[in-house]
């Protein structure tokens, strides 16, 4: 994608026009917002269950 099509793209959030403080997002709330879905695993993609006692940032070899 060009930067040009970029600059005139709408808010990941809600749809609306960018602010040019908050961009891409048009506001404080919608910055925020999806900051907390980053926090929250709201981004998370479905992966294989790890198994019940085990920790898939353990190191395996300990």
């Amino acid at each position: 994608m060009s930067t040009a099509s970029r600059s005139n793209a709408a808010c990941p959030i809600c749809g609306t026009a960018p602010s040019p403080e908050f961009k891409p997002f048009c506001s404080r709330g919608c910055r925020d917002r999806d900051l907390l879905n980053w926090l929250g695993d709201g981004y998370r993609l479905p992966g294989k269950p790890v198994p019940n006692g085990l920790d898939s940032d353990a190191d395996p070899a300990l």
